[in-house]
């Protein structure tokens, strides 16, 4: 099985900065992309930032110059580094992985969410 384990929300003042860590592990095989969504009350899940096994990246303009994704294959673990936070980036992130598991089945996985809020 796989799972992922997020760590690092948590309460923050405007302009201030969180990390974000998302560690995958179980039967995986390979993992071709990971990256991080969030959604917000009432909100669609949104995508914040993409990352692939070839370290190309793709972020949402709202948080572009702001956040910053980064993963280390070796621990299977992805990060996102986020800066200058705003008050409309509070919402819950969660992780998710793109997998290929020892079995040889694709298919991907999300973690349960780290709330981040941003306040004064």
């Amino acid at each position: 099985q796989v799972q992922l384990v997020e760590s690092g929300g948590g309460l923050v003042q405007p302009g201030g900065s969180l990390r974000l860590s998302c560690a995958a592990s179980g039967s995986i095989s390979s993992i071709s992309a990971m990256g991080w969504y969030r959604q917000a009350p009432e909100k669609q899940r949104e995508l914040v930032a993409v990352i692939t096994s070839g370290d190309s990246t793709n972020y949402a303009d709202s948080v572009k110059g702001r956040f910053t994704i980064s993963r280390d294959n070796a621990k299977n673990t992805v990060y996102l580094q986020m800066n200058s936070l705003k008050p409309e980036d509070t919402a819950v992130y969660y992780c998710n992985a793109r997998v290929v598991t020892t079995m040889g089945y694709r298919s991907n996985y999300w973690g349960q969410g780290t709330q981040v809020t941003v306040s004064s």
